[in-house]
């Protein structure tokens, strides 16, 4: 009798596994769950996930973006296609609208990053939201490293890092009392590379702006960020065109770009894996602020 062959399970069908697995745990514990959608590659792929888990049926919740007003055009037409495509309620948390009924106040530096965590603790109490998605990943950045996959969130929002509920044997503790809530991060154990590669074998279309193009930038600290209305050059700064592409996409006025002649999955796949530096330390001058400035942000309520 010839012996059966070795079950395997690849790293990528473990990933996905894991984290549909959170995903229906959350759905069966909580009650008004929601998933942050910004039509950022991450976010993209957790959508990938929740049609994955809940097939045939319809995801069983809405999507939020916590829309600064500083979006790339090519994301947010992407978020709208999305949308529809896939019949979904989407929630905006608008930092505009907060801005003119006096929530928040612009900010010296212009970047809204900071000012959003307000839009997003006022969208989460006026929607009653307890659970809410999102796509932080432990190589990220130092602050999301520490962060288990439930994220207990007080009555305010906030987060202690000091704090967490352990997470033994994938056993999750969802308990919480009324105006408190959890954050969970289905793809924390996931790197880079994991979202690309899963991106190929699944043939997820993302927006244009993730692969290489042509596009007229400056150079700022070392690093090229795209000249459009939320960011102007300052005296003495030259405009020049390159070809670049974006690894991560936040604010167009604080995401900076990367020289690349990455054109398709396969190429972008090439790129990531001979890098060493992180996405959002090559990309983001929100980062740069203080090195505390992730975890800082995180505290006060933000993701």
């Amino acid at each position: 009798m010839t012996a059966p062959a070795a079950y395997r399970v690849s790293h990528l069908d473990a990933l996905e596994a894991e984290s549909i697995f959170v995903m229906r745990e959350v759905v069966a514990e909580m009650e008004r769950p929601v998933l942050l959608f910004s039509g950022g590659k991450d976010s993209i792929v957790m959508l990938r996930l929740a049609q994955k888990a809940f097939a045939p049926a319809n995801i069983p919740f809405p999507v939020m973006h916590v829309d600064t007003g500083h979006n790339f055009p090519e994301v947010l037409e992407y978020r709208d296609q999305r949308v529809a495509e896939l019949g979904l309620q989407l929630v905006v948390a608008s930092v505009p609208e907060a801005l003119a009924n006096g929530l928040v106040r612009e900010s010296a530096d212009g970047m809204r990053n900071r000012i959003q965590t307000p839009v997003l603790l006022d969208a989460v109490e006026k929607h009653r939201f307890d659970a809410l998605f999102g796509g932080a990943r432990r190589d990220e950045e130092k602050a999301r490293a520490k962060e288990r996959m439930f994220s207990f969130r007080d009555e305010f929002g906030q987060w202690d890092p000091k704090n967490q509920r352990p997470e033994l044997w994938a056993l999750y503790n969802g308990r919480h009392h009324p105006g408190e809530s959890i954050r969970v991060f289905p793809l924390s154990n996931w790197t880079e590379l994991d979202v690309w590669h899963y991106i190929a074998r699944e043939r997820i279309a993302l927006p244009s702006i993730y692969y290489a193009h042509e596009r007229e930038v400056i150079e700022r600290d070392g690093m090229l960020y795209a000249v459009n209305e939320f960011f102007r050059p300052r005296a003495g700064e030259e405009r020049f065109k390159e070809r670049v592409r974006y690894r991560t996409v936040g604010d167009a006025s604080c995401t900076a770009a990367v020289r690349s002649d990455a054109d398709t999955v396969e190429k972008v796949i090439e790129e990531v894996a001979a890098t060493r530096i992180t996405e959002r330390g090559a990309t983001r001058g929100d980062d740069r602020v203080s090195e505390a400035a992730m975890e800082d942000r995180k505290r006060e309520g933000y993701f």
